[in-house]
């Protein structure tokens, strides 16, 4: 173990002689392993109370206990809440899209650590949860995209908790693409593109459902509504970001 170690730490020190560390944003000097300097760590948008108890759409106003917000208060949900610390704005979102479209995959220790961030929420803290399951890819866009982006935030949020990670899902059917359609459209789109591979994995579990970002919803319910059919005896969702 002391020979990995040191052998890593000598690595580590010949990787930043030749690439120095440096914010991923803004390009200044940092520490090693520091992926933002402090300029732009401070432009980071987190979401503070008081917010949407089932979704985390922050509210601006003097609202002191729990709330539902309006679109989860005429929803039929599967998961039980949707934890996200930050909300995509500016380099948040950045992050997100340069991970997940240019492949910029080192930006996965940042996101992971933001995402982390979720493990201190009371909605988090307070109900353990024994099993982590990505948001899975079609194989298709798998091949377009060379890895999915939640089940690498899956990975390295199971190995800070500890709580195993479970690629249970699978991805059935490929849909276009969500960006551009409503509420509505989202879920005909989303409809039977979901399955448990595995349902014994899930079977009376406490199941979080990890991602990049939350928006309407509508991927994340659809794949809670699956995992309750297989069994699960709860399931929450946990984000890098609402969007």
């Amino acid at each position: 173990m002391r020979l990995a170690a040191n052998a890593r730490r000598a690595g580590e020190a010949l990787l930043s002689l030749f690439f120095p560390p440096h914010c991923a944003s803004c390009g200044e000097s940092t520490e090693a392993g520091v992926h933002l300097c402090d300029s732009c760590a401070g432009t980071v948008w987190p979401i503070k109370p008081p917010f949407c108890h089932r979704c985390s759409e922050p509210f601006d106003g003097a609202i002191s206990d729990q709330f539902t917000c309006a679109n989860c208060g005429d929803r039929d949900l599967h998961f039980d809440c949707a934890v996200a610390p930050f909300l995509s704005r500016g380099i948040v979102r950045e992050f997100i899209h340069r991970f997940k479209y240019d492949r910029e995959r080192f930006l996965r220790l940042p996101l992971a650590d933001w995402l982390a961030h979720g493990l201190e929420d009371d909605r988090v803290s307070t109900h353990p949860f024994d099993l982590i399951v990505p948001v899975p890819l079609h194989s298709t866009r798998m091949r377009e995209r060379g890895f999915n982006q939640a089940a690498e935030l899956g990975a390295l949020l199971s190995a800070r908790c500890g709580v195993p990670l479970g690629q249970v899902l699978e991805r059935t059917r490929y849909t276009q693409t969500q960006t551009r359609l409503d509420r509505q459209e989202r879920m005909e789109n989303l409809r039977n593109a979901f399955r448990v591979r595995q349902t014994a994995a899930v079977q009376n579990r406490h199941v979080m459902l990890v991602d990049d970002v939350f928006t309407t919803g509508s991927t994340v319910d659809e794949c809670a509504r699956i995992l309750r059919d297989a069994g699960a005896a709860s399931v929450r969702v946990m984000t890098v970001a609402r969007g």
